[in-house]
């Protein structure tokens, strides 16, 4: 592994005590508070050093009483969705009659994209876990651009309010109002009033400090068009003759239709199936399917408990495409200041929180 790839120190007063917590994170009680505190003291300063914290749990929000607000549907969202994946099971049938440059165009094309979302939105700039440099930022905002899961600013907004405020109302996809509403049910209606509150209180200042961050913002409409639909549907008709509709649908559409369902199956299964080593009082679990899916996101119990890991897991690059990525960017110099959990650190917190799962692998 390259020397910079060292592990992050940690603050004096660190801690991996944390208060007793129901399962989506939350003190059962208001009551039971005072109690809960004094028997296990908070942490105090988790993650520091990387300029922002709000990916650690808010411990003091809790969730307005009375009626829930009623359900708005966006009716656009519904619509292109339906046609997103109708046109994308279309495409399955059609991979026979493609050519195999188009298939392996789509491919590349898709692992580039996702790492957009996975090294880019979620480990660099939602939560700080590593440096990159302008020429591995420019990189990686092209690459999410690729994607087409919204902008790198409203992406890490929307995840660090899903883990400042896990499975509550102020967290975008919260898993507790069920699988089709974490997976894609949060983006056909109406968010929350409190995602909306809680997101604007959230310190995004190192992106909007981030040139290339606003650069992609300003433009993203038109850089999702040419990188998400026009170039992979270009490349394989101009080059080598592909049909139009077997590039547009087989490149373009069942390539999107993929690393979407692959991101969200993060926000959904990686919450409800699973074992939970780590921290058996919270949702997210360590699924497999999600692990290879979203290439290396599917720890999700490891990265809920220490979101300021680099690798989302404690096994490094193995089975994890995302940290073999940055493992190699670290290689050539374009990335640096790779954040860790030291080992005895992981284990105790297994030994004090876990399910118990870990000691039979």
């Amino acid at each position: 592994m390259p020397a910079h790839l060292a592990q992050g120190e940690y603050p004096p007063n660190f801690s991996t005590a944390f208060p007793h917590v129901a399962q989506n994170g939350v003190a059962n009680t208001e009551k039971d508070r005072p109690n809960m505190e004094k028997d296990h003291p908070v942490y105090e300063d988790l993650g520091a050093g990387r300029g922002m914290t709000d990916d650690i749990f808010d411990e003091t929000y809790r969730e307005k009483t009375g009626p829930k607000p009623a359900t708005v549907y966006v009716w656009r969202n519904i619509i292109l969705m339906g046609l997103l994946h109708l046109a994308a099971l279309y495409a399955i049938f059609i991979i026979p009659a493609t050519k195999f440059a188009t298939l392996l165009w789509g491919f590349v094309y898709l692992i580039i994209s996702g790492l957009g979302i996975t090294a880019g939105a979620h480990r660099l700039w939602s939560h700080r876990s590593y440096k990159a440099s302008l020429p591995l930022r420019i990189g990686l905002a092209i690459a999410n651009s690729m994607a087409f899961q919204n902008d790198i600013y409203e992406w890490s907004r929307d995840h660090r309010a899903h883990h400042k405020f896990s499975e509550t109302d102020a967290d975008p996809h919260n898993a507790s109002r069920g699988f089709f509403f974490s997976h894609v049910g949060w983006l056909l209606v109406r968010k929350h009033p409190d995602v909306i509150e809680k997101g604007k209180k959230l310190d995004l200042s190192d992106l909007e400090a981030d040139k290339v961050v606003m650069f992609q913002r300003r433009y993203y409409k038109i850089s999702l068009v040419i990188l998400c639909f026009f170039l992979p549907t270009f490349v394989p008709w101009y080059f080598w003759g592909e049909t139009f509709w077997n590039s547009f649908l087989v490149a373009a559409i069942l390539r999107y239709a993929i690393i979407l369902n692959g991101t969200w199956l993060v926000n959904s299964a990686a919450h409800i199936y699973g074992n939970r080593p780590y921290d058996q009082r919270i949702n997210p679990r360590e699924n497999r399917l999600v692990v290879f899916a979203a290439f290396g996101e599917g720890f999700h119990n490891y990265h809920h408990t220490f979101p300021f890991d680099y690798s989302t897991s404690e096994f490094g690059w193995r089975w994890n495409l995302t940290t073999t990525f940055i493992n190699l960017m670290c290689y050539l110099g374009l990335a640096s200041d790779c954040k860790r959990v030291d080992k005895a650190t992981v284990l105790a917190r297994k030994i004090r929180t876990g399910d118990g799962s870990h000691k039979t692998g």
